[in-house]
């Protein structure tokens, strides 16, 4: 079984383009299950049990997603395994940008709106900084001049991706995602594997339950502003 991580900022188009590229990989005689990784709320996997596709959801609820997802990743290939498909999609929420879910030896794609800005790039971290593929939905809703300029954005932050454009409504462009999919490598298992970069730091009176504010109820990894002097 392949593997193939796929991350990018909430709303991105992450299923929309799996979908289309499930599609494709049928036609090819290769089967996508994909487990999707969210905070509180997906209804993601109706989407993929509606076009066939088998899938699985967990909900992290007051965890990190991305600490949700470390924790249940060799889980979620063994998953895969007893499913019988041919490839594994693992999405993740991406939902603080910093997020950090891809895997070495393992295809890692991530999904970034054309819609978001041109300076959204340059705010996404590991998650596409780290990625081998880059896919750019909603470039068919920009001016050609504003798909270059996002392109290169991205190209500026990740040199070595390959970027595609691939809209997840009408599937242009899946069918290069695709075969970029089906040519990765396989994945025997997850056990043991690394993680590209380290997972965003917080051990913190906040994570264990804090509610109330101020310094005297902060206590762990508590990082403080420089405020300066105040303007006169």
């Amino acid at each position: 079984m392949k593997c193939v991580t796929v991350a990018g900022p909430p709303a991105s188009g992450k299923t929309s383009v799996l979908l289309k590229t499930a599609s494709i990989l049928a036609g090819r005689s290769l089967s996508l299950g994909v487990v999707k990784f969210d905070c509180l709320a997906s209804r993601d996997r109706e989407a993929y049990a509606k076009a066939g596709v088998p899938a699985v959801q967990g909900l992290s609820g007051a965890l990190c997603p991305d600490h949700f997802y470390v924790c249940n990743a060799a889980d979620a290939h063994a998953w895969g395994t007893r499913q019988g498909v041919s490839i594994l999609a693992i999405e993740s929420a991406g939902l603080c940008n910093r997020c950090a879910p891809h895997l070495e030896s393992v295809l890692a794609v991530c999904v970034v709106d054309a819609l978001s800005g041109i300076d959204t790039p340059a705010k996404i971290g590991p998650m596409l900084r780290l990625a081998d593929v880059v896919a750019i939905t909603k470039g068919d809703v920009v001016s050609q001049a504003e798909r270059e300029v996002f392109a290169f954005r991205v190209r500026r932050v990740n040199p070595r991706a390959t970027v595609l454009f691939v809209s997840g409504l009408t599937g242009q462009g899946a069918d290069a995602l695709a075969h970029v999919i089906a040519a990765a490598p396989d994945t025997p298992t997850l056990d043991g594997a690394s993680l590209r970069f380290t997972m965003p730091a917080a051990v913190c009176s906040y994570c264990l339950g804090q509610r109330r504010v101020g310094a005297d109820h902060q206590m762990g990894n508590v990082r403080k502003m420089d405020f300066g002097e105040a303007a006169s």
